[in-house]
């Protein structure tokens, strides 16, 4: 489904990315784990066409990124960020219906077809009811659903997600995950990048660790997600234990005082 063989990327003089190459299958939930400043959102705009001038090459379904254009790529790949703040208060309807604008003729105006495929997005993850109330006035978990909803009716069947749970309690966390796992079971493809290796290990098919711009293991997260790495990664010491087949981690408290 994606292909990035050999990347690299920088700003003026200041390389970012560096020779990164790995695959994602189709129906797969694939994490990016990495300290911030490592490439993460680097990578995402390369994906998305915005960053162009890199080295290397990025392949979607087997043809290669710069060949597409924006409306073909629009077709193929949706972005979900961590966080969406309109600056009117659109309704939820309407923020969908913008993820549709490659669909829309230039100066027209959206025709039965796309609001009913909008309408479609939203009764999928059960926001229907919500399609006319103000975006701005959702919490944060389900303006989460409402931008995944916006991906699925713009028909890409690839999904980039920057952090999707980070600002989000532990109930919507869990929903939010759940619905994205849902999703790649009815083959969805998800590239998202994550900073909890607990969320990680309990979803992902696959993780790439991203360390200083390079890629330093990638593979099942039980094999890649250690305390070594996890110490070394973060600059931190944690616990990583077992129980009953399953992994868990936790910070590291030291010694206990007293």
């Amino acid at each position: 489904m994606i292909e990035v063989n050999h990347l690299s990327f920088g700003y003026e003089s200041r390389p970012v990315l560096k020779d990164v190459s790995f695959k994602v299958k189709r129906g797969q939930l694939v994490s990016i784990m990495g300290p911030n400043g490592v490439g993460k959102s680097t990578l995402f705009r390369c994906l998305l066409g915005i960053n162009k001038q890199y080295e290397g090459k990025i392949a979607v379904e087997g043809m290669d990124l710069k060949q597409f254009s924006v409306q073909a790529l629009a077709e193929k790949i949706a972005y979900i960020p961590q966080f969406h703040e309109s600056p009117f208060n659109y309704t939820v309807l309407e923020m969908v219906v913008m993820g549709m604008a490659h669909k829309v003729p230039k100066f027209g105006v959206p025709g039965k077809k796309v609001i009913s495929q909008a309408y479609a997005a939203l009764d999928k993850l059960n926001m229907g009811d919500f399609a006319h109330r103000g975006f701005n006035k959702l919490s944060g978990g389900e303006r989460q659903m409402v931008l995944i909803a916006r991906a699925l009716a713009q028909n890409a069947q690839i999904f980039l997600m920057d952090e999707p749970t980070s600002s989000l309690d532990f109930g919507n966390q869990a929903k939010v995950m759940k619905t994205v796992k849902q999703l790649t079971s009815e083959g969805y493809t998800v590239l998202l990048s994550c900073h909890n290796p607990q969320q990680v290990l309990q979803f992902s098919d696959e993780v790439i660790v991203l360390d200083q711009g390079r890629v330093s293991a990638v593979g099942h997260p039980e094999s890649v997600i250690t305390k070594p790495m996890l110490d070394d990664l973060y600059q931190t010491s944690v616990e990583v234990f077992d129980i009953d087949g399953e992994r868990f981690i936790r910070p590291s408290l030291g010694r206990r005082c007293g």
